[in-house]
């Protein structure tokens, strides 16, 4: 059997290269640090502030995220539409946004407030606030799997044992929290140009917190919040990781987590309360924290520098390790904290994030510098030395009321109902990566992207809206805009490949023609030059009263931004899984990663079908 899909991926990769393959492609938009000299030569305009620390020493010199023109955002978001929509759907939209960018029209009205925010120099970045508020913190649905996402690691055969495997864990975060506090990381750069590291400030000692309409976020000063959230059985416990003014090494941190797998009893499920929908976790978060007992749990938890979950649990498969990372059994964990570190009794580690006030590329880099810390054995992880005066691990304690107990029943049966109508598949192939792709002279994200969007129309016989993650990091407070993978030429190569009277030759152009499509609107998304965000800009600029422009209440506007696919991709030599959720109930969230000599997929959907779809992929690559 294994024999059979072996020599099945084998006859479909080589068809997919034989046919589509060399000749050139530009390079995708890739992220990394830049030596003295080349910081040297930064544009003019660059300025660096020392007095804030090498972490945000360009931050007040990055350029504000721009407005693009109405008419270029017209031409493209008529360019996206179109492989999407029938002729008279095309034309009815093509109307609507001529009504709606003609001199005197409310686009001109709603662009010239938008360009006025972005100029008031009290506002660093116009969509800023807006967009935190709408994608994440008004956004009433649960965490858990909406917003959070996950990282799974590769094994560390050194530790089996899961007290030494998170206390190695903790120590390599914890170095890594110093150049955050100390504000001494580097920045990161996009294009050789310094990125935004404003978001790194909300990665420690911070959390997410209930409230109506719109959660909030709180941050704690790292100073007199030096203790880690460790949950066993569902117990909370702090330890702090800083005693007398002095960071406990592996062999304390080790003799920590020993204590706590020793001491911990079953206990109620009060981290299940972070898994249900907003409004509901508001409310029973003030009758929780009416108890000043729990109102001290609660700043606890909310101030812990990161959270380890030490699971009982014994995840193998990359499905089974997944399911763990993603969500686990709902009980073990805190999904309001950002940063959350999961261990299981077997010693296989994974990251669970939340989403709304760091994006993925921060979180990434903790986990590759952490487990590059471990793998590399680049710090004292074996120093036996443990101080007699550590004291034991202190348990944070809850009083629940009959109606609280009913309140956690609940929140048990609806994060059941939640996970167990989604579906998930992973997919490692390690026939070749971006190593072979690069030889190709192909973006290996372009690559990838057409490798779904072809799967896509392979299963429905049509491609629909898409969404790719386009890091705007470069831009004062940047987070991400939409690419639209979807394009004329996109369509066109898929169509081609569906029809076998088509010439190899005539498939590949097709091929260069969909790569070169996509790298350009990803460019140009990362630029700030998206459709999306501009629009959704516009629209904010209605007043009270204004009637809606009738681009907005054009159904191909909801459609094209509906999106079937949800996806993104990371590379790291020290994962092997990562992922999240589709974003609409018909759609899928698929989620890839580009190794050097591998490509891995994580799909999800709602009862779609998430093995019938990862055939598809596996038939095109």
């Amino acid at each position: 059997m294994f024999n059979a899909v072996a020599r099945g991926r084998a006859t479909a990769s080589s068809l997919f290269r034989r046919r589509l393959l060399p000749q050139t492609s530009p390079k995708f938009i890739t992220m990394a640090p830049v030596n003295a000299r080349q910081q040297s030569t930064l544009p003019a305009g660059y300025k660096e502030d020392h007095a804030k620390g090498a972490m945000l020493r360009f931050e007040d010199s990055l350029p504000r995220l721009p407005v693009p023109t109405l008419e270029e955002t017209a031409k493209r978001y008529l360019k996206s539409v179109h492989p999407l929509l029938s002729k008279p759907e095309f034309d009815a939209t093509t109307k609507a946004v001529n009504d709606f960018v003609a001199p005197g029209g409310p686009g001109e009205t709603l662009q010239k407030r938008l360009i006025a925010r972005r100029e008031d120099p009290n506002v660093r970045n116009w969509i800023f606030e807006w967009w935190n508020d709408a994608a994440y913190m008004a956004y009433r649905d649960p965490v858990v799997p909406y917003v959070s996402y996950f990282y799974s690691h590769r094994d560390d055969r050194k530790r089996r044992n899961p007290a030494k495997r998170a206390a190695a864990i903790s120590t390599a975060v914890l170095e890594f929290k110093k150049s955050v506090d100390s504000g001494s990381l580097e920045p990161e750069y996009m294009k050789k140009l310094p990125m935004a590291m404003s978001s790194y400030e909300w990665m420690f000692n911070c959390s997410r917190v209930p409230k109506k309409p719109s959660d909030t976020s709180v941050k704690y000063p790292a100073e007199g919040n030096a203790h880690i959230l460790v949950i066993r059985k569902n117990q909370f416990w702090k330890i702090p990781h800083e005693i007398n003014g002095q960071q406990l090494n592996t062999s304390e941190l080790e003799l920590q987590f020993q204590r706590i797998y020793e001491k911990a009893e079953k206990s109620a499920p009060i981290g299940v309360l972070t898994s249900q929908n907003r409004d509901v976790w508001t409310d029973v978060y003030q009758r929780l924290s009416a108890s000043d007992v729990n109102k001290s749990a609660l700043q606890a938890i909310e101030s812990a520098s990161f959270v380890v979950c030490l699971d009982d649990a014994s995840p193998v498969t990359l499905e089974e390790r997944a399911h763990q990372y993603w969500h686990g059994d709902g009980s073990n964990r805190w999904f309001d904290k950002p940063l959350q570190f999961i261990v299981n009794d077997n010693g296989t580690s994974g990251f669970m994030g939340e989403h709304s006030m760091m994006d993925g590329t921060p979180t990434h880099r903790l986990n590759d510098y952490t487990n590059e810390l471990i793998f590399t054995n680049a710090l004292d992880f074996d120093n036996p030395n443990v101080r007699s005066s550590l004291p034991t691990p202190t348990p944070i304690r809850f009083e629940l009321s009959a109606e609280l107990k009913t309140d956690v029943e609940a929140a048990q049966q609806h994060f059941a109902r939640q996970i167990g109508a989604h579906e998930l598949r992973v997919q490692a192939y390690q026939g070749y990566g971006k190593g072979l792709i690069k030889k190709f002279k192909c973006s290996p994200d372009a690559y990838v992207q057409m490798i779904i969007q072809l799967a896509y129309h392979k299963f429905y016989g049509k491609n629909r809206p898409t969404y790719e993650s386009a890091a705007t990091r470069r831009f004062q407070q940047g987070r991400t805009e939409t690419c639209r993978t979807v394009s004329d030429e996109s369509v066109a190569f898929c169509n081609a490949m569906a029809d076998h009277s088509v010439a190899p030759e005539q498939a590949q152009k097709l091929f260069r023609d969909a790569l070169n499509a996509h790298v350009k609107y990803i460019s140009d998304a990362s630029d700030g030059r998206g459709v999306d965000r501009h629009l959704f800009g516009l629209k904010k600029c209605l007043k009270e009263g204004e009637d809606v422009p009738g681009l907005y209440k054009d159904p191909a506007y909801s459609y094209s931004s509906s999106w079937y696919i949800s996806s993104s991709q990371l590379s790291s030599e020290y994962f092997n899984g990562y992922g999240w959720s589709q974003v609409i109930d018909d759609g899928w969230g698929i989620a890839y990663m580009i190794n050097e000599n591998s490509l891995q997929f994580n799909i999800v959907s709602k009862g779609l079908g998430s093995v019938s779809l990862l055939f598809s992929i596996l038939r095109v690559y």
